[in-house]
């Protein structure tokens, strides 16, 4: 028989430490409750994480790119509010595409910034994060928005339809999920991706055009935010004017949960979907063991320290550095 050793077993956990965890906390739940896998709790649990989802495919292309993105959040927040005040002023499709156009437009602010400026995306988009919260609040006075005829509207379809017994958010999230897996592992564009984000400058070398790739991933970016926003306001028909504050961590840690590096060349959209679910999950499990829901915030701190500790162990090939 195989004997293993201590630096294979933390090369295992340091690979697959997260998915090992995940396990854990799977069986642990449904112990501590049957009602955990339950099909009407996993389907509430896939379909609660579907806005959360879909943006983290976008932020999956720009961390990959070696940056990242910590405005989603607020320009979540933005959209929902845009497209929420614009439907009964314009009427549900042009709000639509007035939102979309309005959230891509900070998307390539952004990508401009950091792509062909070669501004530091941290500072970029923490600063964007304050900005676009302000610009939402300017835009509501302030106020939180609400559709005034709820039930004389065709837009609660992204948010509350069925086809064929599917909640049309997880359609939504599956299909763009396909899609965009699709463009970074087959396309030239993804292989881009992976090249600048493994190593920009050799790239630049090899004649890819860094600044335009860069930009490209927020504007992706971007389109999911705006997405996951339409849901958002589609399922609750009104919203808060800060309904994604905070979403930005949530979204940094399914990606990195997914195995996608901070240190940029590395992850999938598939792995990147698992991490959305592994949080959706975890964050039910906790509520159904009667923890507040309060709990989570501390529990997402927890696994995004645990997820940037793998990925750096994964990079050296044990748990512990070497001088410790």
């Amino acid at each position: 028989m195989a004997q293993f050793n201590k630096s294979d077993i933390g090369a295992l956990l340091a690979k697959q430490g997260i998915l090992i965890a995940f396990a854990v906390f799977m069986i642990g739940f449904t112990l501590a409750n049957p009602r955990f896998i339950e099909l009407d709790n996993v389907s509430g649990v896939i379909r609660s994480s579907a806005i959360l989802g879909v943006m983290a495919l976008g932020v999956t292309f720009v961390v990959i790119g070696g940056n990242l993105d910590l405005s989603v959040g607020s320009m979540m927040s933005f959209s929902t509010i845009v497209v929420l005040d614009l439907h009964d002023k314009l009427g549900p499709g042009l709000a639509i595409v007035a939102m979309f156009a309005l959230t891509l437009a900070l998307g390539a602010f952004i990508g401009f910034l950091v792509g062909y400026l070669k501004l530091n995306s941290l500072i970029v988009t923490l600063g964007m994060l304050s900005a676009i919260h302000g610009l939402t609040l300017t835009w509501s006075g302030g106020k939180n928005m609400d559709i005034a005829d709820k039930s004389g509207t065709w837009f609660a379809f992204f948010g509350q339809a069925r086809v064929m017994g599917v909640p049309v958010p997880i359609l939504i999230f599956a299909l763009l999920a396909v899609l965009l897996s699709l463009l970074l592992a087959k396309t030239p564009f993804g292989r881009k991706v992976y090249a600048v984000g493994g190593n920009g400058q050799a790239a630049t070398f090899s004649g890819i055009p860094r600044a335009r790739v860069v930009f490209m991933t927020y504007l992706l970016s971007a389109f999911c935010v705006a997405t996951a926003g339409l849901l958002q306001a589609s399922r609750s028909m009104g919203s808060q004017n800060t309904v994604g504050q905070g979403m930005e961590l949530e979204v940094l840690a399914a990606v990195i949960l997914g195995g996608a590096s901070l240190l940029g060349g590395s992850g999938t959209v598939v792995k990147t979907v698992i991490g959305v679910l592994i949080l959706g999950f975890i964050q039910s499990g906790l509520l159904l063991v009667g923890l507040d829901f309060y709990v989570q915030y501390i529990v997402t701190w927890i696994i995004i320290i645990l997820a940037v500790w793998l990925d750096v162990a994964a990079k050296r090939g044990r748990l512990w550095s070497p001088i410790a």
